[in-house]
This record gives C-alpha cells, sequence and structure tokens, in this order.
C-alpha cells in the first residue's frame, strides 16, 4: 500500500548471520558416503529422469522447472513491454479523477431533481385524473337532465302538436325522444320520480304510434287525390319516426304508378303509329327508350331529396322499386313486340330452314325481311345495356357516399350486381340477344350465298362481285352486333362471321382454283380471250375460257378477300376499343380473342391464293417457258469471235425469250390484281431460273460462250427487274455465279473467287456444282484436272470436315468441297 516500505525497515527479512545459501557443505566429514554405498542409483526398474507430458510431448520431470521458469520470463517480458502503455493509461485515468468526482456530484444531483419532478408529476396526474373523473360525472350528470328536460319537452310538445295537426314538430319531437336511452333514464331518476317517467314514456309511445298511423294514412290519402306537396311533406316524416323503408316503399310505389301510367300511353301510341312513320321500324325500341328516360328523370329529381331527409346509401331501396316496375313495363313492351313482328314465326320458320335446308329458295325466308328486324332488336338491346349501366352507376355511387364499412360497402355493391344481373328486364334481353344471334347468323351465310350466286364481273373491276358484298353484309353484321353493346353477342358473332367467311365463302374460291388452270390449245390466243372476254364484261361460248376466266377472278377474290379480312380487323379492333372501354379485362380479352380469329381468316384466304399460284405455275408457266428454253439449249455457246460478232448484231435467244415472257406478263397483267401480278412475276422467275440452270448444266461453253451466256442472263435480269416490284435479284444468285465461272479465262482463276479469296462473296454453289460448270468448258479439261489437283492439297493441309448433305440453297463455307 501507498505509505508502507516494503519490506518493513528495522526487520531483518533474513538473518545477517547466516550466509544463506550455505558456501559449502561438507559431506565428506560426516562420514557418510555419498551417494551411499550398496544402493543402485538410480533404482533398476524405474525410468530416470521420470517425464511429463506437456503439450503432447514427454518431457523430463527435471527439464519441467525449466520449461515453466522460461514460460514465467516470457510472460513477463512480455508485460514489461507494455510498461510504458500501461503507465500512460495510468497517467491518463490520474488525470480524470478529478472529472469523475465532479460527474458523481453532478449525477446525485440530477438523480434527485428526476426523483422530485416524478413525484410531482405522478400527483399532479392523479388530481387531473380525479378531475377528468369529475367532469365526466358532471357532463352525464347534466346530459341526464337534458335527456329529462327533453323528455319532458317532448311529452308535452307532442300532443300540442298533435292537436295542432303540425305533424312535422310532432316528428321532430318524436325524433327526440327516440334517440334518448330510455333504460339510462329510469336507472338515473329516484324512485319517487319514476311515475312521472313512466307517464312520459307512455304518453310518447302512444303519441309516436298515432303519428304514424296518421302519417301514413295522410300519405296514401294525397297519393289517392294526386297531391304531390302534401306526397313530398309526409314522405320527408317518415324518416324521423323511424320508417324509412316505409317511407321508401310507400313513395316508390308512387312513382311507380306513375311510370306505369305513362308507359301505358306510349304504348298504345307505339300500337297506333302509321307504317309509314319513319319511326315505324324501331318504335318499341323507342318505347323502351321513353320508359328508360322516365326512370332516369325520376331518379335524377328525387336522389338529392332521399340523399337529405333519409340518408347516404338508402337510394337502391327506392331504385329495386322502380326497377320492379320496369321490369313489368318492359315486358309488355317486348310482348307487343313479339306479336307485332310476328316474331315467334320468324324464328321458327329460320330454325326450320337451318334444320331441313330446304333445296328451293322460294321456300326459304327471305333473309331481307330480317334486316329491319334484326336492328330493332339490336337497339333494343343497345338502350337496356346502357339504362343498366345508368342504374348501377347511381346505386354504387350512393352506397359508396355512405357511411357504411368498407366490407359492407363492397357486400353492397355486389348484392347492387346480383339484383342486375337477375331482372326480369336482364333475363328478357338475354333471350332477345339469344334470337338475335340465330337470326343474324341466318341472315349473313344467307345473304354471303345469294352473293355467290349473284356472282359477276364488270369489265372495270378484276374481282367478282360477290367479294365486295361478302364482306359488306359481314362488315355490317358485326358492326351491328357491337352497336348492341353485349360482349357475348359480338364475340357470338364474331365467331360466326369467321365461320361463314372460312367455311362458306373460302370454299367457293377453293372449289374453283382447285380445279386448275386448263391446258389450251395456244396459250398466248387463250390469255388474249380471257383478257377480251373479261373487258366484254362476258363469258364466251368456250368452256376452256371460261373456266381459265373463273380461275383467275378467283384467284384474285382470293387475294382481294385476304386484304378485306386485315381491313375489316383492323376496322373493328378501333370500334371495340371506343365502345367497351370501361368493360372488365375478362371480357376485352374475349373480344381480342374473337379478333384475332378473323385475323386467321386472312392467312386461310393467303392459302388459297398460294394453291391457285401452285395450278397456275403448272398450267401456265411451266408449259411456256419450257419450250423457251429449249431454244436455249439448242443454241450453241461453244462459238468463235466471227459468231459472238454475229449473236450481238443478231441474237439468237434472249430477245425472243423476253419478247415471249414479255407477252405472257402483259397478259395476265390485265386480270390479276397488283399483288397477283407481282406474285405471278415472282413465280415466273422461279421457274425461269429453275430451268435455265438445268438447261446451263447440259450446254457446252468455251470463253466467248461464257462471255455471251452472261450479256444473256444480265438483259433477263434487267427485264424481270422493271416488271415487278418485288426484288428479284436474289433468285438470279446462283446463274449469276455459274455465268462467273463460265466467264472466267483461266479456269484456275476461280481461286480469286473461291475459299479464302472469296471476301463478301456468298457462294449459292456447292464445291461439286462449281467443278460441274467448270467442266462445262470442254477445252480446259486440263486446267479443271489441275484445279482438282489444287483443292486436294489444300484440303490435306487441315482436317476434313464432317460429311453434311447440302441443299441446292445451302451457302459454301469457303474451304470445303464434297466427296
Amino acid at each position: 500500500m501507498t505509505g508502507t516500505d516494503f519490506p518493513p525497515t528495522g526487520i531483518d527479512f533474513l538473518p545477517t548471520e547466516i550466509d544463506f545459501p550455505p558456501t559449502r557443505i561438507d559431506f565428506l566429514s560426516t562420514g557418510i558416503d555419498f551417494p551411499p554405498t550398496g544402493i543402485d542409483f538410480p533404482p533398476t526398474g524405474i525410468d530416470f529422469p521420470p517425464t511429463i507430458s506437456v503439450g503432447g510431448k514427454s518431457i523430463p520431470i527435471v527439464s519441467q522447472g525449466c520449461y515453466f521458469n522460461n514460460t514465467i520470463n516470457d510472460d513477463l517480458d512480455s508485460l514489461m513491454e507494455n510498461q510504458s502503455l500501461l503507465e500512460s493509461k495510468m497517467s491518463g485515468l490520474h488525470k480524470i479523477l478529478p472529472s469523475l468526482q465532479i460527474l458523481e456530484t453532478d449525477s446525485k444531483q440530477l438523480h434527485g431533481m428526476v426523483s422530485f419532478t416524478s413525484t410531482l408529476a405522478e400527483n399532479v396526474s392523479s388530481k387531473v385524473r380525479q378531475l377528468d373523473l369529475a367532469k365526466s360525472r358532471v357532463t352525464s350528470a347534466i346530459t341526464r337532465v337534458e335527456d329529462v328536460l327533453d323528455l319532458k319537452f317532448c311529452t308535452d310538445g307532442v300532443q300540442t302538436a298533435l292537436q295542432n295537426e303540425d305533424y312535422e314538430k310532432a316528428a321532430s319531437h318524436v325524433h327526440r325522444f327516440r334517440s334518448l336511452d330510455e333504460n339510462v333514464l329510469r336507472m338515473t331518476t329516484e324512485t319517487d320520480e319514476g311515475s312521472t317517467l313512466d307517464t312520459s314514456f307512455r304518453l310518447l309511445h302512444e303519441a309516436e304510434e298515432k303519428l304514424r298511423m296518421i302519417v301514413s294514412s295522410k300519405f296514401d290519402a294525397a297519393v289517392h287525390s294526386g297531391d304531390l306537396a302534401s306526397i313530398e311533406r309526409f314522405f320527408k316524416i317518415f324518416p324521423l319516426i323511424g320508417l324509412h323503408e316505409e317511407g321508401l316503399t310507400k313513395f316508390g310505389k308512387f312513382l311507380s304508378s306513375q311510370l306505369s301510367e305513362s308507359s301505358y300511353k306510349t304504348l298504345v301510341l307505339a300500337d297506333n303509329i302509321n307504317y309509314n312513320d319513319k319511326q315505324a321500324n324501331v318504335i318499341y325500341a323507342e318505347t323502351s327508350t321513353q320508359l328508360f328516360e322516365a326512370i332516369a328523370k325520376v331518379v335524377e329529381i328525387r336522389q338529392p331529396l332521399v340523399e337529405t331527409y333519409y340518408g347516404h346509401g338508402r337510394l337502391f331501396t327506392l331504385m329495386k322499386i322502380l326497377q320492379t316496375e320496369c321490369d313489368r313495363q318492359s315486358r309488355k313492351i317486348i310482348e307487343k313486340f313479339r306479336h307485332k313482328r310476328d316474331f315467334d314465326r320468324v324464328v321458327q320458320q329460320v330454325q326450320q330452314d337451318s334444320v331441313f335446308h330446304r333445296p328451293n329458295a322460294t321456300e326459304k325466308f327471305d333473309p331481307k325481311v330480317l334486316d329491319v328486324l334484326l336492328s330493332e332488336m339490336v337497339l333494343l338491346n343497345t338502350r337496356t345495356e346502357l339504362y343498366l349501366r345508368f342504374f348501377r352507376r347511381r346505386a354504387v355511387a350512393d352506397i359508396e357516399a355512405s357511411k357504411l364499412e368498407e366490407d359492407k360497402k363492397k357486400e353492397s355493391v355486389s348484392i347492387v350486381d346480383k339484383f342486375i344481373s337477375n331482372c326480369d328486364l336482364s333475363r328478357l334481353m338475354q333471350e332477345i340477344i339469344g334470337s338475335y344471334i340465330m337470326l343474324e347468323e341466318h341472315f349473313m351465310r344467307e345473304m354471303v350465298l345469294k352473293a355467290v350466286a349473284m356472282d359477276s364481273t364488270e369489265s372495270s373491276s378484276q374481282t367478282s362481285s360477290m367479294v365486295d358484298d361478302t364482306f359488306y353484309v359481314v362488315k355490317k353484321c358485326t358492326r351491328r352486333a357491337l352497336s348492341s353493346s353485349s360482349v357475348d353477342g359480338v364475340c357470338a358473332m364474331l365467331n360466326l362471321a369467321c365461320t361463314v367467311l372460312e367455311q362458306d365463302f373460302r370454299e367457293v374460291l377453293m372449289s374453283r382454283v382447285r380445279k386448275g388452270f386448263p391446258y389450251g390449245f395456244d396459250l398466248s390466243q387463250a390469255y388474249t380471250m380471257v383478257q377480251t372476254s373479261i373487258q366484254q364484261g362476258k363469258i364466251q361460248s368456250s368452256d376452256t375460257e371460261k373456266e381459265k376466266t373463273v380461275f383467275l377472278v378467283s384467284l384474285n377474290n382470293a387475294e382481294a378477300s385476304c386484304e378485306y379480312c386485315k381491313a375489316l380487323k383492323s376496322s373493328l379492333e378501333d370500334e371495340v376499343r371506343k365502345l367497351f372501354l370501361k368493360c372488365t379485362e375478362q371480357s376485352k380479352a374475349k373480344l381480342q380473342t374473337c379478333l384475332g380469329d378473323l385475323g386467321n381468316v386472312a392467312s386461310r384466304f393467303k392459302e388459297v391464293v398460294d394453291f391457285g399460284f401452285s395450278q397456275l405455275s403448272s398450267g401456265a408457266i411451266k408449259p411456256r417457258l419450257k419450250p423457251l428454253v429449249d431454244i436455249f439449249l439448242s443454241t450453241s455457246h461453244n462459238i468463235s469471235e466471227e459468231d459472238f460478232t454475229n449473236y450481238e448484231a443478231n441474237d439468237p435467244w434472249v430477245q425472243n425469250f423476253i419478247v415471249q415472257i414479255d407477252t405472257m406478263l402483259a397478259n395476265f397483267k390485265s386480270t390479276l390484281s397488283s399483288g397477283n401480278y407481282d406474285t405471278f412475276v415472282n413465280h415466273t422467275t422461279s421457274e425461269v431460273t429453275s430451268q435455265m440452270e438445268k438447261a446451263v448444266m447440259k450446254t457446252s461453253f468455251n470463253r466467248l460462250g461464257g462471255l455471251q451466256f452472261d450479256k444473256e442472263l444480265r438483259a433477263l435480269v434487267g427485264y424481270l427487274s422493271s416488271v415487278t416490284t418485288w426484288t428479284i435479284r436474289d433468285k438470279f444468285a446462283r446463274l449469276t455465279q455459274m455465268a462467273t465461272i463460265l466467264n472466267l479465262e483461266k479456269v484456275n482463276e476461280i481461286l480469286d473467287y473461291w475459299g479464302p479469296n472469296s471476301g463478301p462473296l456468298t457462294w449459292r454453289l456447292t464445291p461439286s456444282e462449281v467443278r460441274n460448270v467448270l467442266s462445262l468448258r470442254k477445252s480446259e479439261t486440263e486446267g479443271i484436272q489441275n484445279q482438282d489437283k489444287t483443292e486436294t492439297k489444300a484440303n490435306k493441309q487441315k482436317p476434313p470436315p464432317h460429311e453434311k448433305k447440302r441443299t441446292p440453297d445451302m451457302r459454301v463455307r469457303p474451304g470445303t468441297q464434297e466427296e
């Protein structure tokens, strides 16, 4: 400890008289032998020195002390190394000791202040709680006193108001009485005052019942007399006396009677309308519209009255009563519609026509008669859908404005939706739409068949009349279905339109195209006769020419139908987006799926076009081109300079070939549509290149012959490029590469174009085809052999590629060859 000397002074820690350690011990002076004789040291059978295991190692016990001694020394050395650090830390602690004492003093003071504040706050809060309790009790007492005073005031006031027939004031007294808690008032009054309260309660209950009877009877009397002012007066009193439902029900019945009366008058006028009137064909749709507008007007006028006196969330009660009357009147209108339009007979006859497929046209129901009926049916459903959307919008808006909880609001909205979907008006319209779909299908199918039967071709048109007539009918029917505002009806009509176009109209075109383009005697003459027959607007007597005309016109019809389908889909998509903007996502998905099916019909018409051109190619193009290409085979391309010069002056083949093709294309150009004409040129080009490739591989060439072939090919490509808007040079790629090979001065020059030296050039010819083309240069046989040796040597320098089948159009990679 500080201030104490250690070791203590004055005390000899070790005796000074004793040498320690002893400087000498004379073992010999004792007379004892050391070590003792006769004793084996170390003893036998005992390991010496003894060992101990430390850290997994065996250490002799003698060395154990040294080991621990060294360990302690190491620890001391480590501590001594940190001496300066420890001293600096201790110095820092000594410096902050005064501050810690101050901090301790401040902490004690703070603790005292906090304790005092806590005690004070607890005392204050307890007193505040006591005051709050006292205040609440005083307030409750005041409220009870006021309630008692109000009770007495209401008791006296309601009697006076009833005597004076001031029913509004009496109702306000009853309303105030109804807001009081009768049980609480009885508990807070003294016993001697109980009889007085009982008397007041009895009088007020009697006055309430009496007032209810008076208001109900007065309202009925006002309704009977048609006194609108009194009706509104007593309608406002019902909620004050707790008769919300009864008031709305009575008022709704009164409004329904007015609607019934006005609807009856309108229906009588509809029955007596002059058939020459412009609205005669849609008079029942107009009658329904007037009914819906009358209901909407009533809701518009009476909604503020209901919201003010009955509160939000109760408008639906009134609207249900109005809708019930609307259902009754709508059924009467629909029954009149069915009777006057002979609707049931029309439906039955159309069903029979569809089932029995009557062959005699005179027995069939005229589809034109359906046109007016269908328009009125669609208008009926359109106006109904518009009215039901208004009904839902007003009812849901009133529910959303109420003070109900969110779960209650959602439940109320679902009740509104269920009511609308199950009301009699909705069921009537579902029946109408079901019949409409059947009648519209019959109308569309019969009109399409009539358009096909009355098909004709005008001189100024490359298509026949049935294309325009058919798509006019289909567009009219689908747009009429769109105007019905019924998603299911629109989807059904879109599916039916696809069925009629694909199964009825397309099959007519396919059956005509399937017959093929007939083989004629002289094709150039046949084309001229076809053109003449089209221009004259009539068919020649020749059956062959008639078949050719029918084939070409059908091909144009199929191409036009494909374009009309795309245009119809686009226009319907725009109308769907506008008319069904606020429908559900599920309904939008259904509509898009049906519109997508209409787009698939366009591809089905494209199949007719493709099939027709395959027929036309085999029936007209191939027979016409083959003799022209045969002339190329008979024309020598192993020529001298004199022959080459003579060919320049008098071309032996290509000019005549171009003239013949131009004649053929010109004749077809006047009969084919622009799109089909380009397709015809494309097929002609494909056939030219196919036959020319075969002809080239059968012809011998020399250097000048290859140059002549290159000139002929350029002239042919230039002509065909000028007669179409499509790109046709790609079809001549293989022939162009053949001409390049045949135009080489030496066969070895192929290495400048082949393999690594090909640059951006993509070869369409396989290595074997290149060798075959080179072999056409008969005078260069030796060069070809040298070329083969060069290719073989080059291929030995790298592993052979895997064997792979090549199509004629497959691009050949440089450095590969075929075995």
